[in-house]
């Protein structure tokens, strides 16, 4: 197949969303970076909360060995997942440790035998091609597969559609549209033949009658290593390059570029019949299948100018993010801020002593001339944040409601539509936290309903 370029074919410009901003992409530090073999560590925390969801629930006690890819904790729900220890060595510790969400979290910890090979020898799994639907699903829980683009949402309760739903689209993201990190584009470079074999897998149960793998045109190598793959592949698959603009890669807005589909509000991309995955996800679905390794490692980008030597690394699920770090040659004397992910949605860490998680895409260090301290001013009422807001909401009314503790006109208002990209508070002159204010809103709103549940059950 060829490359299909949607947009003007006439002016060459490529497709995308209405809206949306267009920060400085900082992806020259790593884009050209291959991917690195992070060593294995001492000792891992492995948090039993790292995913959407219920926390999962230990199978292992402490003072027991367990070996690379070993079930240690097993899904503690439907919406949960199970969780494998990365290593050979002995579990030491089941308590609270440091979460990367700043609270302390029960989590696993296990120290490293020193003198294993650490090669795991986990039982063969099952071909999916002779397996049924429910078990495909139970083992996918098993293997712990979560979405790795941030959100980390299990992957077995998307790829359960519902009774009356189908899926006729599917979309693999690589757009990787958050500035400093490029993991899922050094995934798509050297890992295409991993990603075209987990995409085959799950075409397999889902039944898609079209697959498209979305890049944003920054990355050409990906685009030209992937398009020779989709030549040769008997799949129904395309890649195409969409306009570099940010929140480009949420599934929303990809969906409108490469479709021309809106999803409802309160609607996910089923009910257009579309299912959406993150490029890195559909490789850990091939490497479990074909070489029994649940996700127990994954790709995360070191960047910003404040890490002396910007790296892609693969690293295991638990490592220490200042061992991470002091592997990329340590930090210099001009870091202002450390962040986990992109610098649009990422969190801001007061300290490097927690792990590396399933949905850690990248750790920022980033120096005072990358951030900018500003005061905040009344709302000038200048529209930027409308013209900003991918989801057509109005970003000032909504903070002006969250300054009044007005939950239930914010919900009138869509905030639970608010996806939290950030674009409005990227653009307002008046530097006030726009989306800080949307996240106790919609924290406030979903309480209240909890409790109306609660009260009527």
């Amino acid at each position: 197949m060829k490359i299909k370029w949607p947009g003007n074919s006439i002016t060459g410009t490529l497709a995308s969303f209405k809206h949306g901003v267009h920060p400085n992409e900082s992806k020259e530090l790593t884009d050209h970076r291959q991917i690195e073999r992070m060593p294995f560590s001492d000792h891992f925390i492995l948090h039993l909360s790292q995913h959407t969801g219920v926390p999962s629930i230990p199978v292992v006690k402490e003072g027991q060995k367990v070996r690379r890819g070993e079930l240690i904790a097993k899904p503690g729900g439907f919406v949960s997942v199970g969780l494998h220890t990365p290593v050979d060595g002995t579990v030491t510790a089941i308590d609270l440790f440091d979460h990367p969400k700043g609270q302390m979290s029960p989590a696993i910890k296990i120290k490293t035998d020193p003198f294993s090979p650490q090669i795991s020898r986990q039982p063969p799994v099952p071909s999916p091609e002779q397996l049924p639907l429910n078990t495909f699903i139970e083992l996918v829980q098993r293997a712990g597969i979560v979405g790795m683009g941030g959100a980390a949402f299990p992957s077995h309760v998307k790829f359960s559609v519902p009774e009356g739903k189908e899926c006729k689209v599917m979309m693999l993201n690589g757009c990787e549209c958050e500035p400093y990190l490029t993991c899922d584009h050094r995934v798509m470079v050297e890992y295409s033949q991993e990603l075209l074999d987990g995409t085959s897998i799950l075409q397999h149960f889902i039944g898609a009658e079209a697959i498209y793998i979305a890049i944003e045109a920054n990355k050409p190598d990906a685009i030209h290593i992937l398009d020779q793959a989709c030549q040769v592949s008997e799949l129904p698959i395309e890649v195409v390059p969409l306009k570099v603009k940010y929140p480009q890669g949420a599934e929303k807005m990809m969906i409108s570029a490469i479709l021309g589909d809106e999803i409802p509000a309160g609607k996910l991309p089923l009910d257009v019949g579309t299912m959406v995955s993150n490029v890195g996800t559909i490789v850990a679905l091939s490497q479990y299948f074909r070489k029994s390794l649940p996700l127990v490692e994954r790709v995360i980008t070191v960047s910003g100018t404040a890490v002396r030597r910007p790296s892609n690394l693969l690293v295991p699920i638990g490592t220490s993010m200042r061992e991470v770090v002091d592997y990329c040659g340590g930090l210099t004397d001009e870091l202002a801020r450390i962040l986990l992910g992109g610098p649009m949605m990422g969190v801001v860490q007061k300290s490097l002593e927690v792990p590396v998680l399933k949905g850690t895409s990248g750790i920022l260090a980033l120096s005072h001339d990358e951030v900018s301290d500003f005061d905040t001013y009344t709302c000038i009422r200048c529209g930027r944040c409308l013209d900003a807001c991918p989801l057509f909401l109005n970003p000032a009314r909504l903070g002006l409601l969250a300054r009044k503790s007005l939950w239930d006109e914010m919900e009138d208002n869509h905030v639970l539509d608010c996806f939290e990209c950030a674009a409005c508070s990227f653009v307002c002159p008046s530097g006030i936290p726009l989306v800080q204010s949307f996240r106790v809103g919609k924290a406030m709103v979903r309480e209240k309903k909890a409790r109306m549940a609660s009260e009527k059950g």
